[in-house]
């Protein structure tokens, strides 16, 4: 089994990838990485992911974006929307350079255990519009690992899959179903409380509800009330 580092932060689209990533026979070691983010639970989900799913290994990295802020993720002066995706807008949960730096630790990793291959759950269909979840980005950060990296000066190619790129919601949850995904071990909310529990309101909890609605099969996302479980 080839080695291959796994961006994992804890949600679905992530999940998914990591099943991707096994079923391929692929060795999966999973990256998370605690940047300052709100919500904490994401980190404990990516634990839960990482064991039922059989990673060879798990760490977390902290980074701290906070200390930058300019998101809604890593400061909590910005309110988190809950109004939808308007298109053609770039929201305030964008993180300046988060996949970004993200990737670059997944690098090093990858570097450090011989692996040629990163797996990234970057979605440019049902998103919020970030500039660093595009095929162009995908494609721009490989051609700089290949340029930037031991590895690659010597002639071994380094290979960024993100293999969620132009799947929509509902196609990546019926992927990772027929993989064996749970998705109640995952958490998608911006703001979800130390428990997990997700808002119901924001731009990830009313993708990811769409997504299941589409496919007319239950959420086991656990909201905060009723009320948001239902409607948003």
């Amino acid at each position: 089994m080839k080695p291959a580092v796994v961006l994992l932060s804890g949600g679905l689209d992530s999940a998914t990838v990591l099943a991707m990533a096994r079923s391929e026979g692929y060795r999966a070691y999973c990256l998370s990485v605690d940047y300052g983010q709100r919500s904490q639970a994401e980190l404990d989900a990516a634990r839960r992911i990482a064991f039922a799913q059989g990673a060879a290994e798990h760490r977390i990295v902290a980074i701290d974006l906070h200390a930058f802020g300019g998101s809604a993720l890593t400061d909590r002066n910005i309110l988190i929307p809950t109004g939808g995706v308007i298109e053609g807008e770039i929201p305030v949960t964008y993180v300046p350079a988060r996949n970004t730096v993200m990737l670059s630790l997944a690098l090093a990793w990858a570097e450090v255990l011989g692996a040629d291959d990163i797996f990234f759950g970057a979605n440019a269909v049902d998103y919020s519009g970030y500039p660093d979840c595009r095929p162009d980005f995908v494609r721009a950060f490989e051609t700089m690992a290949n340029l930037a990296t031991k590895s690659g000066s010597e002639g071994r190619r380094l290979r960024v899959h993100a293999p969620l790129i132009e799947l929509s919601k509902a196609h990546i949850i019926r992927r990772g179903l027929a993989l064996g995904v749970d998705y109640s071990l995952t958490v998608s909310c911006y703001q979800a409380d130390d428990a997990g529990r997700a808002c119901g309101q924001c731009d990830a909890c009313r993708l990811r509800r769409a997504g299941f609605e589409t496919l007319m099969i239950p959420d086991p996302t656990r909201y905060r009330t009723t009320g948001q479980a239902a409607g948003g």
